[in-house]
């Protein structure tokens, strides 16, 4: 059995939870996944139960560590910390006392707070854009804010606990945390600065709640957690859990966990391809307002004591979600692999385009009206062209988000190679496909780099806790980041005329999705 020094990582993902094991030198030695229920009462709402993803945790947890010490690790003596990430902005409510949930978890693509959005809108002096100001968000139905108001209005246990004192409201984090160090029996209630930064109600300068915000939506302080910084020892895991004692040391939404797993330093950018697609850019230590339909948003916050680095974030609510879609709805493929070798059967798409608003348009578009169309189909479109065009609908919509992006951060905002040329780091699961990739770079025009770890959300996570526990330093691992040697580069090979036009139809396609969703069915 051999003696070392380990971190964990919880990935709490939007369809799977991970447990991973990391050594010092930041090599997977155990890890396990488990996929979990997505629930769809109606159209257009997503929801996941919070007692099967604790569960998940537990379950992953145990069977990692099986692993890592069957392979003959002595984790149980060396884990020193764990780090947890998780999916951003799907909310909670649950009971102080009971410690059950009083309602499942409103994911973060869920549109049914449409009309909520839409009052709101109406009502405020400063409309849509009301927030912005003090949290850098736009009125949405993506965020935490709105999803428990409308628990709030709704949902008449989740009224009655608040109004007796027994509600306790948070992010999937926070859940997590909560039930990790005691539940009912003294369990911590405490989110993080970046996941605190997605619910609408954290002010971005001073990384508290916003009285005003709070004021103004009816929302009692109350039942909001503390909020903390990204690296640093929150609390013990309780027992009744696999490794009892043992620190929690950070904790960071999915996004700005794969941007410290990517070590992006200002004005790098990177973009995580899971469910949806995520692009975020580090604007250094001063929040940048976006004027082309960004978010304004907290990169990381490595430490209490640590600079606050800050970022646009360009959010795309489909992406690997449109492959499961032909999987699971259509049949047209029997795992999500196999898109790559059917795409792969043709040029082009055909003169197909797919634009994937299943549940409306998030950057740069911001329509919640907007739902999804394949538009371009002959005799001639074959499932091979289809397919194709999924793919090519994520390197668009990545396409969209970074077009806006350089022109908010300007030349002096990013950082470029000796070619003058900006890299875009990537990462998640779909990363793994050689033509998304290819397209990607194609489209942008730029290359594309892939690390040879892409899994850098667990790795950010597992880098923040040993960072707080002095295993790692900071400086160090963002130094080691930028080794590029052991990635691979996607460099453009689409001429710039044929880009151009390519371009001008997706923008026809995407103008075709708005105003559709009133559609009889």
């Amino acid at each position: 059995m051999s003696k070392g020094t380990y971190i964990a990582s919880i990935d709490q993902g939007t369809t799977s939870t991970r447990f991973l094991i990391y050594d010092k030198s930041a090599r997977v030695i155990g890890s396990h996944q488990i996929e979990f229920t997505q629930v769809y009462p109606e159209a257009g709402w997503v929801e996941h139960d919070p007692m099967e993803i604790l569960e998940s945790v537990k379950s992953c947890m145990t069977k990692a560590l099986d692993k890592a010490t069957s392979d003959g690790h002595n984790v149980g003596d060396g884990l020193k910390a764990i780090g947890l990430t998780n999916q951003r902005e799907t909310t909670v409510v649950w009971s102080k006392s009971t410690g059950s949930p009083l309602y499942n978890a409103i994911v973060w693509m869920d549109v049914r707070t449409s009309s909520v959005c839409r009052k709101l809108e109406k009502s405020l002096p400063g409309g849509r854009t009301h927030f912005v100001e003090s949290c850098g968000l736009p009125l949405s139905t993506y965020f935490s804010a709105v999803k428990l108001l409308w628990l709030m209005e709704n949902k008449a246990e989740v009224k009655a606990a608040i109004e007796k004192g027994d509600a306790l409201f948070g992010t999937i984090d926070t859940w997590l945390i909560w039930n990790l160090t005691g539940g009912v029996n003294g369990g911590l209630h405490v989110t993080d600065v970046s996941n605190a930064s997605r619910t609408m109600l954290m002010n971005l300068k001073t990384l508290d709640w916003d009285e005003t915000t709070l004021k103004t939506l009816g929302i009692p302080a109350g039942i909001l957690p503390k909020i903390v910084s990204n690296a640093e020892v929150i609390g013990k895991i309780s027992k009744g859990w696999p490794v009892p004692g043992v620190p929690i040391a950070g904790c960071l939404g999915d996004q700005h966990a794969a941007m410290v797993g990517q070590a992006c330093l200002k004005g790098e950018a990177k973009s995580t391809y899971g469910t949806g697609a995520f692009i975020m850019l580090n604007t250094g230590t001063e929040p940048v307002k976006s004027t082309h339909g960004l978010l304004t948003t907290l990169a990381f916050k490595l430490g209490p004591n640590s600079p606050t680095n800050y970022a646009l974030e360009g959010s795309i609510a489909i992406a690997g979600a449109a492959v499961q879609w032909l999987r699971d709805s259509l049949g047209i493929i029997s795992s999500a692999s196999e898109i790559e070798t059917l795409a792969s059967k043709v040029e082009t798409t055909g003169g197909v385009y797919f634009v994937p608003a299943f549940n409306g348009l998030f950057a740069p578009w911001w329509r919640d009206d907007a739902r999804g169309v394949c538009i371009g189909i002959t005799r001639f479109t074959s499932k091979a062209h289809i397919a194709r065009a999924v793919l090519e609908s994520m390197c668009f919509q990545v396409k969209d988000v970074l077009d806006s992006m350089h022109k908010d951060a300007g030349e002096k905002g990013e950082v470029k190679n000796e070619k003058g040329e900006f890299l875009l780091r990537v990462d998640g699961g779909a990363t793994v496909n050689n033509l998304l990739m290819q397209i990607q770079a194609d489209l942008l025009g730029s290359p594309v780099v892939r690390p040879a770890d892409i899994e850098t959300t667990a790795l950010g996570a597992a880098y923040a806790a040993g960072i707080a526990v002095g295993v790692w330093k900071e400086d160090e691992l963002f130094a080691s980041g930028h080794k590029l040697n052991s990635s691979t580069t996607f460099s453009p090979k689409l001429s710039e005329e044929r880009r151009k036009k390519k371009v001008e139809s997706w923008c026809k396609a995407v103008e075709r999705t708005f105003g559709l969703a009133d559609l009889e069915s």
